[in-house]
């Protein structure tokens, strides 16, 4: 599965398994995830691929925030995570 900033994966493996988090950055083999609660957007954590479990949901207003480095707050990650969590 490829994964693109603005998807909302879950963890595999660690002591966050099974928790929710917004990708903000993908680097090769790793992505930069974050929830804005426990993982903020400052410091996002850096998690393997083959740890996490993708989703089809782009969170396309995060996903255009991210691209264009526009102001986005943690609150946002928080929100997005919470309606996604609501549909399922």
């Amino acid at each position: 599965m490829d994964f693109e900033t603005g998807q909302i994966v879950f963890s595999k493996s660690g002591h966050d398994k099974t928790l929710p988090f917004i990708v903000t950055a993908v680097d090769g083999e790793y992505l930069y995830l974050a929830d804005g609660k426990n993982r903020r957007l400052e410091h996002p954590k850096r998690k393997k691929i083959k740890h996490v479990q993708g989703t089809k949901h782009v969170c396309e207003d995060i996903k255009k925030k991210l691209e264009e480095k526009s102001y986005l707050l943690d609150a946002d990650i928080l929100k997005a995570i919470k309606e996604y969590c609501k549909e399922m």
